[in-house]
């Protein structure tokens, strides 16, 4: 059975789509990974784009409610911002939980030169930690 991984982050559309799409391309086939939001706040252009300058494809990804998985026992949770953090309902005890919190590049203000680096920024960040996640668990 696949180890099953959860992202959770405030609205599911930047940072926990740039970690589920970075848990997936380095567990490949060992793990099935979600992303959610307790808020929907759709999946952020940006952050697609900035997947996508690094070979990554998330556009598919699909912005969801953590209500839509309570059925389901996950191995381990991640949340990615203290907010997510703070209000993660509860999972079963065997979830064991992770959390790192990364700036929210959707916040980003200035040029968009200067955004767009944010976001680069906050993806190499998440892409860093997503790489030694899987090293370190799967």
């Amino acid at each position: 059975m696949k180890t099953k991984i959860l992202v959770l982050c405030t609205g599911n559309s930047c940072r926990s789509q740039i970690a589920e799409g970075y848990l997936k391309y380095f567990a490949r086939d060992k793990a099935d990974v979600y992303s959610a939001g307790i808020e929907v706040h759709g999946l952020n252009p940006k952050a697609v784009e900035t997947m996508f300058e690094d070979g990554i494809d998330i556009s598919a990804q699909t912005s969801n409610n953590i209500d839509e998985y309570q059925q389901i026992e996950f191995d381990f949770i991640i949340t990615v911002c203290d907010h997510a953090k703070e209000s993660c309902p509860h999972f079963p005890a065997r979830s064991k939980r992770f959390h790192q919190s990364f700036p929210d590049p959707a916040k980003a203000q200035g040029t968009e030169v200067e955004v767009r680096e944010e976001f680069r920024k906050v993806r190499e960040q998440i892409r860093n930690y997503c790489k030694l996640f899987i090293a370190g668990n799967l």
